[in-house]
């Protein structure tokens, strides 16, 4: 009780000190941290869209973006599911070693399926090409999944989607 009172006393004297002419006005008073809104110039814009202004010219990302991807080994299941505003394609497929990174499901003719059929690719980057005969490792470190969006639009021209992988395709009809 005594504790509780104790605190109740100190923190009224800090508060009550707060509306007096010294703490008031201090930088210790939580009301004053932040002031009245004030006009400022606005910095302008840069007209190069392109430019980031929060990444710098010389760094990592500046490098060639080209993907280094090759096709993955075997593709397992090709799985079209049902999404508001289209579907998404799922693939889950097998590496020929373990390590492989960065899958991607490329589409080779999104803008314009070929007699009614969309194909894509899944390619994936191997761990290194020095170590890749090294540890091909067991099936379930070999297990890739990769998806990738197909909209309503794509789908209304399209009659079959096709996945390649190195050794095998498989294809999904209506």
């Amino acid at each position: 009780m005594q504790k509780s009172l104790s605190v109740l006393l100190i923190s009224s004297v800090v508060l009550a000190g707060c509306g007096q002419s010294g703490l008031g006005q201090s930088r210790l008073n939580p009301l004053n941290w932040f002031g009245s809104a004030k006009p400022v110039t606005a910095v302008p814009a840069t007209t190069d869209a392109t430019v980031n202004p929060l990444i710098p010219e010389r760094s990592r990302l500046a490098r060639d973006d080209t993907y280094q991807g090759e096709l993955v080994a075997n593709i397992t299941d090709l799985i079209v599911e049902q999404t508001p505003g289209g579907a998404l394609l799922r693939v889950n497929a097998l590496a020929a070693a373990q390590g492989s990174h960065d899958v991607r499901l490329e589409a080779l003719n999104e803008g314009e399926p070929i007699a009614g059929v969309l194909v894509y690719e899944l390619r994936a980057i191997p761990l290194n090409p020095r170590f890749r005969d090294a540890k091909v490792g067991s099936e379930a470190t070999r297990r890739i999944t990769a998806a990738a969006f197909v909209s309503e639009q794509t789908l209304a021209r399209v009659n079959s989607i096709e996945v390649r992988g190195l050794n095998n395709t498989l294809a999904s009809r209506r």
